[in-house]
């Protein structure tokens, strides 16, 4: 399982899946494929979902677990635990929020598809390591960092966007449940310490388990009941739990929604007769967020000390705003969810998502395979 804790190959895997989903989706097989992901399993009559939703509401709460667990990390001891460190990448963070939002809005405003906006938003933290680890060789610390908190402030939005924009008829006695659950979860998870107490595991799990059910029956996006949890735990069992979460979630969950989310029909038209759900996300994931990035990114790395020099070149912001294009996981999931009943508009915008992060991962590629180089130079003119 060490190969799924690499950066490279779960990238990657993630890449092939979804390649896979594509590929059955316009094949003979495509029919069957479609009708196996609507067939639901559960307790009849008590909790029952169909495979699709079971993948996108249930593993991928797993998935948002590690992600929390990650945020909380970094919040309280890593890149963004203070204001000065926070800062920077705060204000690029939010013009790769903010210009690929304007940009799909250009494309959509006064059409149906204009309620597909949160989905260039994201960033895919997985894709964008795995990019800078296969192509990245001799970039410098201060690009690592700044990309990592960049994309973890965009997973920040995008869980929000999930929980305000995407919930619908809260039933507010099962959200109060869960949340006492996940109260009771993370009072327990501090008993738990260093100590190996199997019967506490046990409940700890079965309490996440609950409490992940009450929050899909509230109305609220299941998923939020991981990034809940994960941000409870206390933090030692919760950095232990997620390096053994961690292959099983790049080898099973991602890929297993990777290849759900793309089973997609190719429309058979012209592509002057796409909608601007397509054209929108297309083009909004690399040229949104490279000028988003680059531009607030810029403006950025100039607060601070009066006559202090920026860390990082507005090249290297280039670089960084191309890999924040590569939205996948999380544009993939919004897709599902801004379009949920609208089954056309909701493929279109799943092409438009990886169309638009296939676009900037060869962008990413060019740019930071070139700034790599540019720094293995520069340090071998210095010794």
């Amino acid at each position: 399982m060490s190969l799924f804790r690499s950066a490279r190959f779960p990238a990657m895997v993630l890449l092939a899946a979804a390649a896979l989903g594509l590929i059955v989706a316009n094949s003979p097989l495509g029919g069957g494929v479609d009708q196996l992901m609507h067939t639901y399993l559960g307790i009849p009559g008590v909790f029952e979902l169909s495979i699709s939703h079971w993948i996108k509401d249930g593993l991928l709460a797993v998935f948002f677990f590690v992600v929390a667990v990650e945020l909380q990390f970094e919040l309280t001891n890593g890149q963004l635990n203070s204001a000065k460190k926070a800062i920077q990448p705060a204000i690029a963070a939010a013009g790769g929020v903010i210009v690929p939002i304007a940009v799909f809005l250009l494309f959509a405003w006064g059409a149906d598809a204009a309620r597909g906006w949160p989905i260039p938003t994201a960033t895919d933290i997985a894709f964008a390591l795995g990019v800078l680890a296969v192509f990245g060789r001799g970039l410098p610390p201060a690009l690592r960092v700044f990309l990592l908190a960049l994309a973890i402030l965009d997973d920040i939005v995008g869980i929000i966007f999930i929980a305000v924009l995407f919930t619908t008829d809260v039933n507010y006695a099962m959200l109060g449940g869960a949340a006492l659950l996940v109260v009771l979860f993370g009072f327990l998870s501090r008993r738990l310490g260093d100590r190996r107490s199997a019967p506490l595991v046990v409940a700890l799990i079965v309490i996440a388990v609950v409490a992940w059910a009450l929050t899909y029956l509230s109305g609220v996006h299941a998923t939020i009941a991981g990034v809940a949890l994960g941000l409870a735990m206390s933090q030692q069992p919760a950095l232990r739990t997620r390096h053994v979460l961690e292959p099983w979630v790049n080898a099973v969950v991602l890929p297993l929604f990777a290849f759900s989310a793309a089973l997609v029909v190719i429309p058979q038209v012209s592509p002057t007769q796409l909608s601007p759900a397509f054209w929108g996300i297309a083009v909004a994931l690399p040229v949104g967020k490279i000028i988003g990035i680059a531009l607030f990114g810029w403006v950025s790395l100039r607060i601070g000390a009066r006559g202090a020099a920026p860390h990082l070149s507005f090249t290297d912001l280039l670089a960084a705003g191309a890999l924040g294009g590569i939205g996948f996981t999380v544009s993939l999931l919004l897709s599902e969810l801004a379009f949920a009943d609208q089954a056309l508009l909701r493929d279109e915008a799943t092409l438009g998502v990886l169309a638009g992060s296939m676009i900037s991962l060869a962008l990413a590629a060019g740019l930071v395979s070139w700034r790599a180089w540019h720094y293995r130079r520069l340090e071998a003119t210095m010794q």
